[in-house]
């Protein structure tokens, strides 16, 4: 392992606002919040800032949307689905939204990094620590779904070769869904306030069925 000075084992962990200290090669749950989470995400940019628009397209809203087309995909779903949805990249509030190229370029090194923060985040809100592959499958198209509207909309792709790498959603229309790119305040508020509400109803408890 590198070292940060005289020989000392280089830092590992990154401190946040809200003084957490996560250790990226060990994230504990219990470092993980959420205000933290929807600060990162609202100032890191989708598509490394090469949008149009007067803001970024912060990865905050892209979370916002992509639970919101998953929610359409599968409008039974579940609150703790619909929280795995909002939080599919929320790793990102630490190590940024590497476009894919890049994350080709650095291997299994990144996607590892990825997973144990997915894993310390997913147990801190209570939820399986690996989605099973039909809610991971459901949650990826809602992803591609936005990948392409965003990057028609936004990035300068043109039709055909967003349709190339991300496949042409059908049965979707863009103006059902919001792609305006938003201040930081707003996209951090807007998460945390879409966190609020799927963790109200997953505290809702059913009440059992009355004895016969």
């Amino acid at each position: 392992m590198a070292a940060d000075r005289a020989g000392a084992p280089a830092r590992a962990w990154q401190r946040m606002l809200s003084g957490r200290r996560l250790d990226l090669l060990d994230p504990s749950p219990l470092d993980v919040e959420i205000s933290d989470i929807a600060h990162g995400l609202a100032r890191v940019a989708r598509w490394n800032g090469q949008t149009s628009g007067e803001h970024a397209f912060s990865v905050a809203q892209h979370s916002l949307l992509v639970e919101s087309l998953f929610s359409h995909i599968q409008p039974e779903a579940s609150a703790d689905a619909r929280l795995a949805a909002l939080l599919h990249d929320a790793p990102e509030y630490v190590i940024g939204d590497m476009i894919s190229p890049f994350k080709s370029v650095m291997g299994g090194s990144y996607k590892d990094c990825e997973f144990r923060l997915q894993h310390a985040i997913h147990l801190r809100f209570s939820l399986s620590p690996e989605l099973g592959p039909g809610l991971r499958k459901k949650i990826k198209r809602a992803d591609q779904i936005a990948a392409y509207f965003e990057a028609t909309l936004l990035a300068g792709f043109s039709t055909a070769e967003a349709t190339e790498f991300f496949g042409r959603p059908r049965g979707f229309n863009a103006d059902r869904f919001d792609f305006t790119p938003r201040s930081v305040t707003w996209a951090q508020n807007a998460f945390l306030k879409r966190f609020a509400a799927i963790e109200s109803q997953r505290r809702v408890v059913v009440p059992a069925h009355p004895s016969d």
